[in-house]
C-alpha cells in the first residue's frame, strides 16, 4: 500500500474535522517494561479524515493550522487488581517535533509548530485508586505553521509497580502531522 499523501485525495477540505482531533495510543505496558523499548508496543489511531497508518506506531494525522489535537494514552490491558485498584498507567511526558530537513531524525526542530495546552479541560485534582484514569497531552497547531509534514516522537513515562521508579522511553519510529493550510 502506498502511504504517500496527495492533496487531491481530499477534494472536499470542509470534511476535515474543524473542532478537535484525537490521537489515541494504546501501549503494551508489560512488553515495553520487559524490553525497555516501545518497538512493537504502540498502536495509534486518530479521527482525522484521510490519515494513514492507523493501528501502527507511526500514523500520519491530517490537521489544519490552528487546530487542537489531543493525544490520549491508555494501556492495552485495563483489568483491576484483586484489591480493586488500577495498575500504573502510561503517561505522555513530552511530544518532541523533529527537524527532518537536517537528515538526522533525532534533531529537535528549532521552529515551534504547536502550543502545548498545559491545563486543558478539568485537570485531575486527585487520583482515586478505584477509578481508571488516562493521561493526555493537548496542543494547538500554530496558525502560522507552514503546511507540510511534521514528524514527532513521544517521550513516554511508565510507572513501575514498586516504589516511585519511572521508566522513560522514546519512540523510534516517528508518527507525523500533515498540516494543511486553512
Amino acid at each position: 500500500m502506498n502511504e504517500t499523501y496527495h492533496s487531491s485525495d481530499l477534494s472536499d477540505r470542509g470534511q476535515l474535522n474543524s473542532v478537535q482531533l484525537n490521537v489515541v495510543t494504546l501501549v503494551d505496558m508489560e512488553r515495553a517494561a520487559a524490553t525497555q523499548s516501545l518497538d512493537g508496543c504502540l498502536f495509534m489511531m486518530d479521527n482525522s479524515v484521510g490519515g494513514i497508518g492507523q493501528g501502527t506506531d507511526h500514523p500520519e494525522t491530517i490537521c489544519k493550522q490552528g487546530q487542537v489535537l489531543n493525544w490520549i494514552i491508555r494501556p492495552i490491558e485495563m483489568d483491576r487488581r484483586p484489591d480493586g485498584t488500577w495498575p500504573p498507567m502510561p503517561k505522555i511526558n513530552n511530544l518532541v517535533f523533529l527537524d527532518m530537513e537536517k537528515g538526522d531524525e533525532n534533531d529537535v526542530a528549532e521552529r515551534r509548530i504547536m502550543t502545548e495546552l498545559k491545563i486543558y479541560g478539568g485537570p485531575d485534582l486527585m487520583r482515586d485508586p478505584n477509578t481508571a484514569i488516562y493521561y493526555y497531552w493537548a496542543g494547538a497547531v500554530l496558525s502560522t505553521a507552514q503546511p507540510g509534514l511534521y514528524r514527532y516522537r513521544f517521550v513516554l513515562e511508565l510507572e513501575k509497580e514498586i516504589g516511585t521508579q519511572k521508566l522513560y522511553l522514546n519512540t523510534t519510529r516517528h508518527p507525523a502531522l500533515r498540516v494543511l493550510q486553512v
